[in-house]
């Protein structure tokens, strides 16, 4: 008699697929310019996958102006054209105007979050769509 052997957890390396940003989604974007005020708009030079309710990072090398709103996190709260947030970062004080660069260190904006698997309530493990609004979700091929 002849016993099968069947692989199981954790998958063998060669069975892995390569870890990639575009494999998961929302993605980072490349920041074309940022408009300060009470809320900041933040236009990227292409389309965005955000959704309104999704925690946010801005990451704004000193070059390019509004440095001050580096490593700072807020949630959308508009989404005014498919290339523009509307964030609630107040930049209305104190922070230096966007300006372009031609720096290799470009101004990126990148959601906040993990898995959107689970649920956000008390009943327990129930499959009921309740999700992290924007949280990453991995689209890599099998």
């Amino acid at each position: 008699m002849t016993t099968r052997t069947v692989i199981s957890y954790p998958i063998p390396p060669y069975q892995n697929v390569p870890i990639r940003a575009d494999f998961y989604v929302p993605r980072r974007f490349v920041i074309e310019d940022i408009t300060l005020g009470i809320f900041t708009l933040v236009t990227a030079t292409t389309d965005m996958d955000y959704v309104v309710g999704q925690e946010i990072r801005l990451l704004v090398p000193s070059s390019f102006g509004a440095y001050q709103l580096n490593n700072s996190t807020g949630f959308v709260v508009d989404i005014p054209a498919s290339d523009q947030v509307l964030v609630n970062i107040d930049s209305s004080q104190n922070v230096d105007p966007f300006t372009t660069s031609s720096a290799t260190t470009v101004a990126q904006i990148l959601s906040v979050g993990d898995v959107n698997l689970g649920t956000t309530n008390s009943e327990g493990r129930v499959n009921n769509g309740t999700t992290i609004p924007g949280a990453f979700r991995n689209i890599s091929p099998e």
